[in-house]
């Protein structure tokens, strides 16, 4: 076999011109090259985003949700530069190449709405950070924490540990429960229903000891009860509590529940059953 014959036929196939593009040919070679730089940004955009995000802000004790966006930002712009050095292989004009993209982009807004809605919402999310990685939220039913915010979906791990895609716009356009925005406290509302034999004073006592009984509730602000109304086989009680952590609001008021059971049993006061 004539090796440099061989040589030959793969040159001309590597150069062998498919199409032209603002008059440069467009060969098997440059495409090769064109994929395999942009293979490479994306691998480098992933090592930058991780170095930011792991050591260079983690050295400044910065919060886990400005990691990750300027993390993501960097990713990004690491991306598009390398969209735009993969075109040098190609031949094409990136000044030329700007107004096909422009021509292209409104065809592909029209067609594609939803997603270029999705990829703006996760920019404004990354930016005005109203979620953060980290952060308890409810969307819809779903209660969880925000575990990536990715270019057309966020990542919601629920409290069943079920992950749940969630489109981008729905966190700007409809309401979204932020439990750790601001100040992470939270209030419980417990509310209870006990006999109009009981005595009021010992209800707000069991109460009272129930809720500051327990090791997540803060004692500033303090709990208190509120008479809510006269019901029809029950006066209508409410506990109030705060808890600093969010994300344990439900734990928590199961083990109050618990405590009121006890705490009325040990002073007799009575749950009348419900009336239908």
């Amino acid at each position: 076999m004539d090796l440099s014959r061989l040589a030959d036929d793969a040159g001309r196939v590597l150069d062998f011109e498919i199409v032209s593009v603002g008059g440069s040919p467009l060969t098997l070679s440059s495409i090769i090259a064109f994929l395999l730089v942009l293979f490479a940004f994306v691998v480098v955009s992933r090592m930058f985003a991780a170095i930011v995000r792991r050591w260079l802000l983690h050295r400044i004790e910065v919060d886990q949700g400005v990691r990750y966006a300027l993390s993501r930002v960097v990713q990004y712009i690491t991306l598009l530069i390398g969209l735009l050095v993969s075109f040098q292989f190609l031949g094409i004009d990136v000044s030329s190449l700007a107004i096909f993209l422009g021509a292209l982009g409104v065809g592909i807004g029209l067609g594609l709405q939803n997603l270029t809605a999705n990829f703006v919402a996760g920019v404004l999310l990354l930016f005005e950070r109203p979620i953060a990685v980290g952060d308890r939220v409810t969307v819809g039913a779903t209660e969880g924490d925000v575990e990536s915010i990715n270019m057309r979906a966020t990542t919601v791990r629920s409290i069943d540990n079920t992950a749940v895609i969630v489109p981008n716009r729905e966190f700007v356009e409809q309401g979204v429960v932020n439990w750790s925005h601001g100040d992470r406290r939270q209030r419980l509302n417990i509310d209870v229903g006990v006999s109009y034999n009981s005595d009021l004073k010992q209800v707000i006592e069991a109460l009272i000891a129930a809720g500051t009984g327990h090791p997540h509730v803060l004692s500033i602000p303090a709990a208190d009860v509120i008479f809510v109304a006269f019901g029809d086989s029950a006066w209508e009680m409410r506990l109030r509590v705060w808890i600093a952590d969010p994300k344990q609001h439900i734990l928590v008021r199961s083990e109050i529940n618990q405590a009121i059971v006890e705490e009325f049993r040990n002073r007799g006061v009575e749950i009348p059953f419900p009336q239908r």
